[in-house]
């Protein structure tokens, strides 16, 4: 089959097993595995309870508390009142999670700038319309679909 939409939707799995190796291989002697990354880079933008941490990373929020938990132990992040739920705490970076988080990203965003090389910035824009767009479009069909 040559349908380009087609192929664009079974790529992405490819693409993030690489993309995964590539930032397991750059967080080695930090402390964090790539799941537990993801969660810090979630809360660079602020202090977040459990649940709305895994609806931003699309995944369930028992494992996000594995997670989170981890990154406690670790002590990149702490818990803090929560003034909207006496029970559900917000997650916040400490500063040193906070450092090390930016450290890392800064690392990958200048491998993906060599890797990207010479994509043109509107094709990737184009592109990123497009998979959001899917991601979208299949959140919708799948909502009344029962597993």
């Amino acid at each position: 089959m040559t349908d380009p939409l087609y192929h664009l939707t079974w790529l992405p799995r490819p693409l993030m097993q690489q993309v995964e190796t590539a930032v397991e291989s750059g967080l080695q002697g930090t402390g964090l595995t790539v799941r537990t990354r993801a969660v810090m880079e979630v809360l660079l933008q602020g202090p977040l309870p459990v649940p709305a941490l895994a609806e931003a990373l699309h995944i369930q929020r028992q494992y996000v508390q594995v997670l989170v938990n981890e990154a406690l132990a670790a002590g990149f992040v702490c818990k803090q009142a929560n003034p909207r739920h006496a029970r559900s705490h917000l997650i916040a970076l400490t500063p040193n999670g906070s450092a090390l988080i930016e450290h890392v990203m800064t690392q990958e965003h200048t491998l993906l700038a060599e890797l990207a090389g010479d994509l043109p910035a509107d094709e990737v824009a184009t592109a990123l319309r497009i998979v959001k767009t899917l991601i979208t479009r299949f959140q919708s069909h799948n909502q009344g679909l029962t597993p």
